[in-house]
């Protein structure tokens, strides 16, 4: 049986997150989840910025917004890497690496988070590493690591649509569950 390495993609905005966490929470009365979400940050129903939680600890911190200060920007946003590389990143290793966690959760890989060498490293450690994956994609990148990742023979991978995002939750739970032959 290969261990399942699920990957969601879509376009901005369908509900990639949310399907993910839908996931999450049918599941975490029989698996421990750890790893890193990106929540988005609205103000006055726009979105301005995103904030990344270490699912294990539910701790928080500030990675990108259109206030921030930061050299390094992606779309509207400025994206603070230092918060990647020392809070986002140690969550992802944490459970990969910790006995206590059963799958490990890496959303997004997108474009703010590809800008890290370091982030690039363990989501590549997690895709080898001996435990089921969930991670979230960015759709359109031609980015090399998403290339890989779409081409992997142990990662199946998923489009959330407006039509299908409340029925794909159920579909990864049994994959999950189930794994594939």
């Amino acid at each position: 049986m290969i261990i399942p390495k699920i990957g969601i993609t879509g376009l901005p905005r369908v509900g990639k997150t949310e399907g993910l966490i839908k996931v999450i929470k049918r599941l975490e009365n029989e698996y421990i989840f750890g790893g890193m979400i990106t929540k988005s940050i609205e103000e006055n129903g726009e979105r301005v910025g995103f904030k990344i939680v270490d699912w294990l600890t539910q701790e928080e911190k500030l990675f990108a917004h259109i206030s921030m200060e930061s050299s390094y920007r992606v779309g509207k946003y400025k994206v603070n890497l230092k918060i990647l590389e020392e809070f986002g990143i140690p969550a992802i290793k944490k459970a990969i690496e910790s006995e206590n966690v059963d799958i490990v959760v890496i959303d997004e890989v997108g474009k703010m988070e590809l800008e890290s060498r370091k982030f690039r490293e363990v989501v590549r450690e997690a895709l080898d590493c001996e435990k089921p994956v969930l991670l979230t994609l960015h759709k359109k990148s031609r980015d090399s690591l998403l290339q890989d990742i779409r081409n992997m023979n142990n990662v199946r991978i998923f489009e959330i649509t407006p039509v299908n995002r409340n029925l794909l939750p159920y579909k990864i739970e049994k994959l999950l569950k189930e794994g594939w032959p």
